[in-house]
């Protein structure tokens, strides 16, 4: 066993300690392994939701597409930062009403706002089908670091199952509060080790920033800039739309909402965070390094182009501590993933299915859900190469359709019925399955029109249309009642 890989297990065992030592004196009822209790302050609040965000696919997947794609791949930077001034006013709302109202998941949320169990049941199975790409991403983005920095001694597939059997493990104990625990060493690690590889890496190899872009754009005309079609500006401001409208709409998102003590929180962190953000520039410095140093990368390799180059610019003690950090960018988000995804079946299905169950045998069956949930994600893992960017974007375009019903039962007056809601979100994602089982693009479904319009985002093409509807069986719902209430009313008077 090399240096490497001792200390990344080393790092995965302080993580498993650090969880069960965080449930130490606490009764880990539902409350406590979901939303911690309502109990975090705001630096816990920030570390969670910044667990959630800053993932394998930000240690890996970003690099990687700033190797395979360049100049696009910036869409990441602009999408979060955006995110972070809509949850300034979006964000203390959903808190305020979740602790009036006791909720514990995002499908409370909507059946509560629209008195629908139904549209919690739906809610849920959208977040979980949506959540699996996710976790996949982060047991893909463990299964590379481990292969990686074992310097091939563990195959990837193998990996990927250590990782599984370590995250259930990991879950079924600690619940949200080693979450936690664990992002904050998580945190401090990626931030110092990304800024190093983003700064020392290109003038290792270049000399300073400024040469290595010349260099990559000598070898590369066009490549930094944005193309004039596929990834164009219209698909790069359509993908930045419809990533800000989905960033809050994850339930393990959600769930971290609910554990703060103050809505303040939120407005604090909304301006801290776009700060934190500036760290993946240094992510997409160590991509456009590799791209003249470690040649060859095609499709899903490229998001091997960060620990690539490492490994042949540092000895294996610092590939170990590299490693570290990207299994616990893994580790963390995957968690509270495989929780969040347990939680919504056993709680917002089973349970509202079966409303006599007690929320401590909820606990129980979520707790039984995870190793499954691990299972599928696993054989998903095994069985697909797709780069984590694709995966990640397939995940937006199915959480995102529960965008409209949320922003419309915000309102003082909700002009929207449980009706529309559910009409809008059914319509949203029929059109995302079936554009992503036929792999078409508006480009093949409409070959006449313009290129801007054929290189938007599909998923922007399901919202609008999610939109309409709900706003139109909304409207017709609306006019059907108040036709089947007026002849009653005139025999009354």
């Amino acid at each position: 066993m090399n240096i490497a890989l001792i200390i990344i297990l080393a790092f995965l065992l302080l993580s498993i300690f650090l969880g069960i030592r965080s449930t130490k004196g606490k009764d880990m009822n539902l409350e406590q392994w979901t939303v911690g209790g309502r109990g975090f302050g705001s630096i816990f609040v920030f570390l969670l939701m910044a667990g959630e965000i800053y993932t394998t696919f930000s240690f890996l997947g970003g690099s990687g597409w700033a190797y395979g794609k360049g100049a696009p791949a910036l869409y990441v930077l602009i999408y979060i930062t955006l995110s972070y001034v809509l949850s300034y006013w979006l964000l203390p709302a959903i808190w305020k009403y979740a602790k009036d109202n006791r909720l514990m998941s995002q499908s409370d949320f909507f059946a509560s706002k629209y008195r629908s169990p139904a549209l919690g049941i739906l809610a849920a199975l959208v977040g979980v089908v949506s959540m699996i790409p996710v976790i996949v991403v982060q047991l893909k983005g463990l299964g590379i670091i481990v292969s990686e920095a074992s310097y091939g001694a563990i195959s990837m597939s193998t990996a990927v199952w250590l990782g599984a059997i370590s995250l259930t493990i990991y879950v079924m104990i600690s619940g949200i509060r080693g979450s936690a625990w664990t992002a904050v060493i998580k945190d401090i690690m990626m931030i110092v080790i990304i800024a190093f590889l983003g700064i020392y890496l290109p003038i290792h190899y270049f000399g300073n920033l400024q040469t290595m872009f010349e260099t990559i754009n000598s070898a590369k005309p066009g490549f930094l800039t944005l193309p004039d079609q596929g990834l164009s500006v219209s698909w790069f401001i359509s993908t930045v739309i419809l990533l800000v409208f989905g960033f809050y709409m994850w339930p393990q998102v959600f769930s971290s909402v609910y554990t703060a003590k103050s809505g303040k929180t939120f407005r604090k962190n909304a301006i801290i965070s776009p700060l934190y953000t500036l760290m993946l520039l240094f992510v997409f410095f160590v991509g456009f390094a590799a791209i003249l140093k470690v040649p060859g990368l095609e499709g899903a390799d490229a998001d091997l182009s960060l620990l690539r180059l490492a490994i042949q610019t540092f000895d294996p003690w610092f590939i170990g501590v590299i490693g570290a950090a990207g299994m616990l960018t893994a580790l963390v988000p995957g968690s509270m993933l495989l929780m969040s995804v347990s939680t919504l079946l056993a709680k917002n299905v089973y349970q509202e299915l079966q409303p006599s169950t007690s929320d401590r045998n909820v606990v129980r069956l979520a707790k039984l859900l995870v190793p499954v949930i691990a299972l599928i994600s696993v054989y998903f893992t095994l069985n697909g190469g797709e780069t984590m960017s694709a995966l990640i974007l397939m995940g937006y375009s199915f959480i995102t359709q529960l965008f409209p019903s949320l922003l419309f039962s915000l309102k003082k007056k909700n002009s929207i019925n449980k009706y529309g809601a559910i009409a809008g979100i059914i319509s949203g994602l029929a059109i995302v399955i079936t554009i992503t089982i036929s792999q078409s693009t508006i480009g093949t479904l409409f070959p006449s029109l313009p290129q801007v319009a054929k290189d938007l985002n599909v998923g922007i093409i399901a919202l609008a249309v999610n939109f309409i509807v709900t706003i139109l069986v909304s409207l017709a719902c609306r006019k059907l009642t108040v036709r089947n209430i007026e002849p009653a009313t005139v025999k009354e008077i």
